[in-house]
This record gives structure tokens, C-alpha cells and sequence, in this order.
């Protein structure tokens, strides 16, 4: 199982929309809004690193608001 920390940067006034989106995809465990360079930070469960990947492309920068997004794959 692959554990990871997606973090998310939106466009303005859109964090609070975007952070139920986030948290209803599958393979996010929990997701919230934080104060910082990023918006949100999600956590991502996945059966491989590729699974994470999927999950960030596909359907986090697709999203309307997002702008962009870091990825970190916890290593232990």
C-alpha cells in the first residue's frame, strides 16, 4: 500500500468547494484546507505508486480551481 501527500493550490474562493471534491474521490483518505503556499493538503491511499499518480492527474488537476499540485509519497 502506498501512502501519500497531495497537496493542492486553488484559485481564489474556490477552496471550500474544491476540499469536498477532493474528499469524496476513492483513493483520498481525508483531505483539508490549511494556511500555507498550498490550500489543501489531501492524503491518498493506493494500492501502487501509479494508483496515487492516477488519482492526482486524472482527477485532482482536473478539477475547475485547481491550480496546481505537489505530490509526496511517504517512504515509511
Amino acid at each position: 500500500m502506498v501512502h501519500a501527500f497531495i497537496m493542492v493550490k486553488t484559485a481564489a474562493g474556490k477552496s471550500e468547494g474544491l476540499l469536498a471534491e477532493i474528499d469524496d474521490l476513492e483513493s483520498v483518505a481525508d483531505a483539508h484546507i490549511v494556511a500555507g503556499n498550498y490550500d489543501i493538503i489531501a492524503e491518498a491511499d493506493a494500492p501502487e505508486v501509479y494508483d496515487v499518480l492516477q488519482t492526482v492527474s486524472s482527477s485532482i488537476q482536473g478539477l475547475g480551481g485547481v491550480t496546481d499540485t505537489k505530490t509526496y509519497i511517504a517512504m515509511g
